[in-house]
């Protein structure tokens, strides 16, 4: 395959920088696919045995801390021949080629936008079905961290095109940042350092809670501040549908101490902000029925003098049309378009 665009995996923050579309390039067309849809370019003899168990273990194991298990991506196999000759599948937003045949170098590539945008190409060149798996494990959150990317600016991109504008300006106004909300999307409550935007629709709902406190000491992003301050502005702000009723983190244990919903905590690289901790796990209605997964990012500002949460919840009883992990996903992009 002709790999225009051929960058080693070694060196993807230069990359980043380097594909970077000037002025003079023509706007790529738009990128295909579901959310969180994989595709995965090989043939039959290369994607299966131990390739394909190894690539099911990466791809299609549960997403953390959701209730009802549903898988990281849906992935779907095509043939080479299907992708060098047929344009549907070369826009595809998430892509990667497996190329296996004596003599290739073992070595990653990663297309950036290369026919639509946005989109991710990995294109593995493996001498052996060993190496590829090798080259898969050895490259393994860089893959993921990319596909996810391509996820957040999809979304954003087409929250774009359906813009709340005067939503988005007063929450620059009010908290001097941005934040890409579509025109689905309006104001349920606003105070001095919160507020919290929603989306109701008929089958789900979903939201996001902005909180805002100055930058104290570093202990703010340990597990215990992060989970009791989303309690607290929970009870505050946000009721449930029970007279008396409202909202807070899934906190119960079992009689060994364990978490009866698991909670996730961990770093992550966060647009504009010089620290971040993502936290993962459910919320739950204290005197009523209502409840589902969210995903939380308190982050220091980048003048590091303020503690920005931004926490995004899904409530979905019935997980159908909607999927409780592609909501969330949206939620996600929300939070990754914080724009200062």
């Amino acid at each position: 395959m002709k790999k225009s665009i051929l960058i080693a995996l070694a060196v993807l923050v230069l990359a980043a920088c380097s594909n970077s579309k000037s002025n003079e390039e023509p706007e790529k067309k738009g990128s295909s696919g579901k959310t969180l849809e994989l595709l995965i370019v090989a043939n039959q003899d290369v994607y299966c045995g131990d390739t394909k168990a190894l690539t099911d273990s990466l791809f299609k194991r549960p997403q953390p801390c959701l209730l009802e298990p549903q898988s990281l991506f849906d992935v779907v196999n095509i043939p080479l021949s299907s992708f060098q000759n047929t344009e549907m599948f070369q826009v595809h937003r998430n892509v990667l080629i497996f190329d296996v045949r004596p003599g290739n170098p073992d070595k990653v590539y990663l297309h950036r936008d290369q026919y639509a945008a946005p989109q991710v190409i990995f294109d593995f060149a493996a001498s052996s079905p060993a190496k590829l798996q090798e080259l898969l494990r050895r490259y393994e959150q860089s893959i993921l961290d990319n596909l996810y990317d391509a996820e957040h600016r999809r979304i954003i991109k087409a929250f774009r095109g359906i813009n709340n504008y005067d939503l988005n300006e007063q929450v620059r106004k009010k908290f001097g940042f941005g934040l890409q909300f579509s025109n689905e999307f309006a104001w349920a409550k606003s105070e001095d350092d919160f507020a919290w935007i929603r989306k109701e629709a008929k089958d789900f709902g979903i939201g996001v809670l902005v909180d805002v406190q100055p930058y104290v000491r570093r202990d703010q992003f340990d597990e215990q501040h992060i989970l009791d301050r989303l309690d607290t502005v929970m009870k505050r702000h946000v009721p449930a549908s029970a007279e008396g009723s409202y909202a807070g983190i899934e906190r119960r244990r079992d009689s060994e101490g364990y978490y009866l919903a698991p909670i996730q905590l961990k770093a992550v690289d966060f647009p504009n902000s010089t620290y971040c901790v993502e936290t993962r796990g459910n919320w739950r209605s204290f005197g009523d029925i209502m409840g589902g997964p969210f995903v939380c990012y308190t982050l220091l500002s980048p003048d590091n003098k303020q503690v920005v949460t931004l926490m995004g919840y899904v409530y979905c009883p019935r997980n159908k049309p909607w999927t409780k992990r592609d909501l969330l996903m949206q939620l996600e992009s929300i939070c990754y378009s914080i724009d200062y």
